[in-house]
């Protein structure tokens, strides 16, 4: 997109107090059990609320509930809040939290890894409501934060009772309308092009920010992006290019805010088929062979990829979870060496020593740089034989295809929604099921093992016991070498100087907590 182009595309019906954002790419839907994916909740989470939010500092907060408790190990009542109403009007009530839940649960759903635990849902009265789960479930709050509640009406009235199935390129009512409880009301959706935002002026709760509006517009060139701020054209985008980050700084108007990020960037690989979808290899899966897994993983130069690709904003990492997220152990967080003969020799051990052909699946409008960094794995894996195709593409299609397994060898980013190594292990490393546990292990890999420990981390209360067992459980997982962790990129968010905002470590914007001069 032209710079022309982009800022045509903000429109020109702006006010005082409109706030521009801009992002590399765009959330895929409206539908917020659709794509379970960090732009999608933070553009969603303006307009749809889950019954327990987040504080500024990522803690636990009331929202759609007032007070949640236990009244038994396997039983979670949550009190609603009562005088709140969807933006048309329509009163919530418990019938719209059931809802919500079966649906989350239900077909075409990305959530199901939520709610997969979840033995009933019942109504005790209009503004009372009780989660039974299947076992003891003590992070049960953390794990729903993310499932943003529905008009039961609404959805009823515009066919929209299941969700959009972005695997299968479904779409509904709910793909291109809105309507929550949340801060900011959706005006008008364009998808790629803008999305506008208004404030609800009969939400139930406090807005801090002095915007009537936001627009947000997805800027996929990183230098128009940039220009578009510098410009004053727009007033905060996401993510700064690393090499850009010191030139926005310096800008007479402009400031890049930076920290860490909870989101881990890995490669995951198909250990399920007999024969991959995508390869040279006939007959047979190498990729079922630790050796070859074990092989990648050394062939690849991370500290090379933090210092030319992420020009040092990455922290390389042996594990799924990095710091910030509960179960995470500075001590086991220490990568193989990157050892190119020894991974030659892996293979030719493996029966791959002339090495092989294989489809690498990639976003190159996700994460940041995630194009480069697999082009660069791409480099480092040719020096052991083996020639990558990669199939670099933006996130529209490049999420449809990898989610419905239709992959060999991928990239994929990871945030824990529950700031819990729980949540990665029964969405990334638990053997897939149809009820939603390894939702995003694309790859299949499965050890029983670690399964058992999965279920048993969920329902335990004792912190050390669980965290011995996150800890087992990670060390089982990186043995069998399941997945090739890579790094935690770094936030970087320009912003007008004008405006003031609260920077989240999930990379969440939430408009409620943005304001401008």
């Amino acid at each position: 997109m032209s710079l022309a182009c982009a800022l045509a595309a903000l429109g020109t019906n702006t006010f005082a107090q409109t706030i521009r954002v801009a992002n590399q790419g765009d959330a895929l839907s409206m539908d917020p059990h659709s794509l379970s994916e960090s732009l999608q909740f933070s553009l969603t989470g303006n307009v749809y609320e889950p019954l327990v939010g987040r504080n500024k500092d990522l803690s636990l907060a009331p929202a759609l509930a007032t007070s949640w408790k236990q009244t038994s190990p396997t039983v979670w009542r949550f009190e609603l809040r009562k005088g709140v109403q969807f933006h048309d009007g329509t009163p919530f009530t418990a019938d719209d939290v059931l809802f919500s839940f079966a649906r989350a649960a239900g077909e075409g759903s990305d959530m199901k890894s939520y709610v997969n635990d979840f033995k009933e849902v019942r109504k005790i009265n209009d503004f009372t409501v009780e989660i039974e789960t299947l076992q003891p479930f003590p992070i049960l709050p953390d794990v729903i934060s993310l499932v943003y509640m529905m008009s039961k009406k609404w959805c009823e009235a515009n066919q929209a009772v299941r969700p959009v199935d972005r695997r299968k390129g479904i779409e509904n009512a709910a793909s291109f309308r809105a309507n929550g409880t949340g801060p900011f009301r959706l005006r008008e959706r364009q998808p790629n092009v803008r999305t506008s935002f208004t404030r609800n002026g009969s939400y139930w709760g406090k807005i801090e920010s002095n915007a009537s509006d936001i627009i947000f517009t997805p800027i996929a060139n990183d230098a128009t992006r940039v220009a578009a701020l510098l410009s004053g054209e727009i007033d905060v985008m996401e993510p700064v290019p690393v090499q850009d980050i010191a030139r926005v700084n310096a800008g007479a108007n402009t400031r890049v805010a930076t920290g860490p990020e909870l989101r881990t960037i890995f490669l995951g690989m198909d250990q399920k088929r007999d024969e991959l979808l995508y390869s040279s290899v006939k007959g047979k899966n190498p990729f079922k062979d630790k050796r070859v897994r074990q092989a990648f993983y050394q062939a690849i130069d991370i500290e090379g990829i933090k210092t030319t690709v992420m020009r040092g904003a990455s922290s390389p990492t042996a594990l799924m979870v990095g710091p910030g997220i509960n179960g995470f152990l500075p001590e086991q967080n220490k990568r193989l060496p990157y050892d190119v003969d020894a991974a030659k020799k892996l293979m030719a051990d493996a029966g791959y020593g002339a090495g092989f052909e294989v489809a690498m699946n990639c976003p190159n409008d996700r994460y940041v740089n995630d194009a480069r960094i697999c082009q660069a794995v791409a480099a480092n894996l040719a020096k052991i034989n083996v020639k990558i195709n990669l199939q670099a593409e933006t996130k529209g299609t490049y999420f449809p295809k990898v989610l419905r397994r239709d992959t060999s060898f991928y990239l994929l980013g990871w945030t824990p929604s529950t700031y819990d190594a729980h949540n990665a292990l029964n969405a990334l490393m638990a053997c897939v099921d149809d009820k939603g546990a390894g939702q995003f292990n694309l790859g299949a890999y499965c050890n029983p093992k670690v399964d058992e420990l999965t279920k048993k981390i969920q329902s335990e209360t004792d912190k050390t016991k669980r965290n011995a067992m996150i800890k087992e459980a990670f060390d089982i997982h990186t043995a069998d070498i399941g997945h090739l962790p890579l790094h935690q990129q770094a936030l970087a968010w320009g912003i007008s100087k004008k405006v003031s905002l609260v920077q989240l470590a999930d990379n969440f914007m939430p408009f409620k907590w943005m304001s401008i001069k």
